[in-house]
């Protein structure tokens, strides 16, 4: 991530992820602060509260079956692909808000996955076999968003708070009838948040993505 600044003339900038794309800009915070200005998270608890819940948390072990699913080899990838991406499409569109997801949106999804479906089922293993090290105290020093939709069925709300604990300058945002893809359900609410955030640096000539 840190190459893709280079290659873009970046030095610093404000950064936004979700699902896969929060746990790499956690980790991203915390091991390379002085690339970022702001960080916004949706939906994914900080490493060190995810693994503490991963190891006592009973609820939370049942919501993630799916990273234990997904270290069998040549098995989820089978059974994902099959029938045109059938399963994995309806797996998509039962843990969003009905409507969340249009036709248009799951026939761009099954584009990307007929391209990556390893590539992305990679990561879960890689979660296991390579599991990541963090510095000290892994606090996040800069000035942190969390939006979090309660309704998501695979990453207890119970981890935001105790993510936020670990930022130095953070603020949670909850969204009662949300899901994990809270971007999607409450797009408006959730992009005008976003922009706020983020407005007072870009606005002094600093960069986004």
């Amino acid at each position: 991530m840190t190459g893709l600044l280079d290659q873009l003339g970046h030095e610093k900038v404000c950064l936004a992820g979700h699902d896969w794309g929060a746990a790499a800009a956690w980790s991203l915070a915390i091991w390379r602060l002085e690339r970022f200005h702001k960080l916004a998270i949706l939906n994914v608890p900080h490493p060190r509260v995810m693994s503490r819940f991963l190891s006592h948390s009973l609820d939370q072990m049942r919501r993630s079956w799916g990273i234990g699913f997904f270290q069998i080899p040549w098995l989820p990838k089978r059974l994902l692909e099959g029938s045109r991406y059938a399963n994995l499409t309806r797996l998509l569109a039962a843990s969003g808000k009905a409507g969340s997801f249009t036709k248009a949106d799951l026939a761009e999804y099954k584009k990307s996955w007929s391209h990556g479906l390893a590539g992305m089922l990679n990561w879960y293993r890689a979660l296991v076999r390579h599991p990541a090290v963090y510095p000290g105290d892994a606090r996040v020093r800069i000035p942190t968003l969390l939006i979090w939709g309660m309704q998501d069925a695979a990453l207890s709300y119970q981890m935001a708070h105790p993510s936020l604990d670990y930022c130095d300058h953070g603020t949670l945002v909850f969204f009662g009838q949300a899901t994990h893809w809270v971007q999607h359900d409450e797009a408006r609410t959730v992009n005008q948040l976003l922009v706020d955030f983020f407005k007072p640096t870009v606005e002094k000539g600093f960069s986004s993505l």
